[in-house]
């Protein structure tokens, strides 16, 4: 097994931290949060911590051509959510490289703070054509920036 991802996942300052109310939907006909439905909570943290970490939007990103893939992902599930469950999710910038960033994230039931859920993911940068590409460097200052905090 890769230690690398069965070790805990850590999270880096800063953190961004998003509530999130599960809904029906979210869950299976056993009222659980479906295991599929944590990645897309993961890709809500993202999108809010570059929104209030960067300044940004994945949308802005799109328009100067970057388009991040998650090319890897890893979640480990601690314990279940249920329907109007409120949850938080933390996420953190863990490093980046000229190619690609990784994020962590952890997720706990807000009102007793039990770990839930925690994982992590990778992006690679690419264009629309889905070629590997640098990051822009304005946007490696800005992560680097982050990661000094």
């Amino acid at each position: 097994m890769n230690k690398k991802s069965s070790g805990p996942i850590e999270l880096k300052k800063p953190i961004h931290r998003l509530s999130y109310r599960v809904i029906y939907g979210d869950t299976d006909t056993g009222g659980v949060v479906y295991y599929g439905n944590y990645l897309r909570i993961f890709e809500m943290g993202r999108t809010e911590f570059l929104r209030s970490m960067l300044k940004t939007s994945y949308r802005d990103l799109e328009h100067e051509g970057l388009i991040l893939p998650v090319s890897e992902v890893y979640c480990r599930y601690k314990a279940p959510a249920h329907y109007d469950d409120l949850l938080e999710l933390s996420t953190s910038l863990e490093n980046f490289s000229k190619f690609s960033i990784r994020f962590h994230f952890l997720i706990h039931r807000f009102d007793n703070q039990r770990l839930l859920v925690r994982g992590y993911t990778v992006h690679a940068a690419t264009n629309r054509s889905g070629r590997l590409i640098r990051l822009p460097k304005d946007f490696q200052t800005a992560l680097a920036g982050i990661c000094d905090r």
